[in-house]
């Protein structure tokens, strides 16, 4: 057997091994947690980077644990989607840990104990809900990032990060209790949560059961849009992630993916039939759909408006995140092929730069003395031009400016809204979004680079770098990937677009994940028979 068909579950188990070494470490020998922390997520990065090339031949990978068959036993999925967002997650972690290893005195991983493996914790509940195949062990990783990310958003401790973090542990608690509820509807309704099962036997559900599915699947909406940030319930989201701890931050950009991920999985295929949204899972669909596309304007428009009131960088940040977690929404909400891809196209880009700037909120901070990251004008740094670079990279792209991806993303998705009833409504969003996105960044960027004050008193020389060695190089990574992502856009979005068609295959996903309906035999591959226009068979 060749170690490919093991790809599905690599991504969860090697994080996990190295999270129980590392706890076997302990703090005291922190060279040695650092080294292998490091070495880890690298190998994290090349194992996605294997997985999106088998995911990306059309292959849907399915693993199946214990060799029982699905829906009775835990199955693994991965397709083009779950490839995507395992090797996102890979992409941020990479440059995270080795900034949180390097930057700051002391340097972030040394502010509390065992940083490292609750970081790896955290990969294993990401990669782990990217790449399950039912919704129970999709509340298990869930529960497994949760837990690492309470302990993380404490790392350092501080007054307002407690306060922040109280409030975080206890809304995702009350959010995991009516996880459990909802998925007990679903059960109760339908007889299984295995997603490719599930999609197959809702549209038979009649009677009661019906509205115990609806019930369960309106439930499991409010735990995605909570995880998502997505409006009415994204006003934790601020205070909270700008009081985490830089690193931490950037990869709970990732956090909020997750919950936009559920609701794809769930309310867009399983309960939404599909990217034509036409015929649904006992009119669950139905309760859904018309919901998500103008709570997702809304998302956009309340982020901005939060970023152009926000009174520091890390905070403005934050808000920017409730507005991408809008735009892809926004896409998923549209209920079309192109739409979806151009979705897709503009998550990992928006993403990614969202923990640039997460992190260049810190670099700033700890080179303002005590203004820290405020939006108000202090003496000035000296050789300012690489924070300024980054930020105007950073800035261009979140806020849609051409070339970088997040102009590409924008442009795909107001072309997709082209007929849709909502389409004014979509055009008039997005583009205020970006308008709205461009004056709060130009106002930050002006306070922060350009309004200096005279210092009182001859200062202390500023480092000649902004940052050092490794530290520079995280952050030039995180920018590099934004700006590969418009070299390779033409590529991304045959990409994206495949992704958005697979999708659709209901019957070919559970084809391949459940033997009664014809799947592979345990632990292989099935190729997907879907044809794509650009893609490779």
């Amino acid at each position: 057997m060749s170690w490919t068909a093991h790809l599905p579950i690599l991504p969860v188990l090697l994080p996990a091994a190295t999270a129980v070494a590392l706890l076997a470490l302990g703090d005291a020998r922190r060279r040695a947690s650092r080294s292998l922390s490091l070495s880890s997520t690298a190998l994290g990065l090349l194992l996605a980077l294997a997985l999106l090339r088998q995911a990306d031949g059309g292959a849907l990978l399915v693993y199946r644990l214990g060799d029982w068959p699905a829906p009775f036993g835990i199955a693994l999925v991965a397709d083009r989607l779950s490839a995507l967002m395992v090797l996102l997650t890979s992409a941020v972690a990479l440059p995270v840990v080795l900034y949180a290893a390097t930057a700051g005195a002391p340097a972030w991983d040394a502010r509390g104990r065992h940083f490292h493996a609750l970081f790896q914790f955290q990969l294993m509940g990401l990669n782990g809900a990217f790449v399950t195949g039912d919704l129970f062990n999709l509340f298990v990783f869930f529960e497994v990032l949760l837990i690492a990310s309470y302990v993380l958003m404490l790392h350092g401790l501080g007054r307002e990060r407690l306060r922040a973090g109280l409030h975080y542990v206890v809304l995702n608690l009350a959010a995991s209790a009516l996880f459990l509820l909802g998925l007990a509807l679903v059960y109760a309704a339908a007889g299984t949560l295995n997603l490719a099962d599930l999609a197959l036997r809702a549209p038979q559900v009649a009677g009661t059961d019906a509205r115990l599915l609806q019930a369960g699947a309106l439930l499991l909406l409010v735990v995605f849009a909570f995880k998502a940030a997505l409006v009415p319930l994204s006003l934790w989201l601020p205070a909270t992630y700008s009081a985490a701890g830089a690193p931490v931050a950037a990869l709970f950009a990732l956090m909020t993916k997750v919950g936009v991920y559920a609701i794809w999985r769930v309310h867009g295929v399983v309960f939404g039939a599909g990217a034509d949204g036409a015929s649904g899972a006992s009119g669950a669909h139905a309760l859904a759909q018309p919901l998500l596309l103008p709570l997702a304007l809304l998302s956009c428009l309340l982020g901005v408006a939060g970023a152009m009131a926000a009174r520091t960088l890390a905070r403005l940040v934050a808000w920017l995140n409730v507005a991408s977690v809008g735009t892809v929404l926004a896409g998923l909400g549209l209920y079309g092929a192109a739409a979806w891809g151009a979705a897709l196209f503009y998550l990992p880009g928006s993403t990614l730069v969202v923990a640039l700037l997460f992190l260049l909120a810190d670099v700033v901070g700890q080179r303002r003395g005590e203004a820290g990251d405020a939006l108000e004008p202090v003496p000035a740094v000296r050789q300012p031009a690489w924070l300024g670079g980054l930020f105007l990279l950073g800035a261009v792209s979140i806020a849609g400016l051409p070339p970088l991806p997040g102009f590409l993303g924008k442009v795909l998705l107001l072309q997709a809204a082209a007929g849709h009833p909502a389409a004014a409504a979509v055009w008039a969003v997005l583009l205020l979004m970006g308008s709205g996105a461009l004056i709060a960044l130009a106002r930050a960027g002006s306070v922060l680079f350009w309004q200096a004050q005279e210092p009182p008193a001859p200062a202390r020389p500023s480092p000649p770098f902004p940052l050092p060695g490794a530290a520079l190089a995280a952050v030039l990574l995180l920018a590099a990937a934004g700006v590969a992502l418009s070299v390779a856009a033409a590529p991304v979005q045959r990409y994206a677009r495949a992704a958005a068609e697979q999708l659709v295959d209901v019957g070919g996903y559970a084809q391949a994940v459940l033997p009664q309906a014809g799947g592979a035999q345990p632990h292989s591959t099935r190729p997907y028979t879907g044809r794509v226009e650009g893609a490779q068979p």
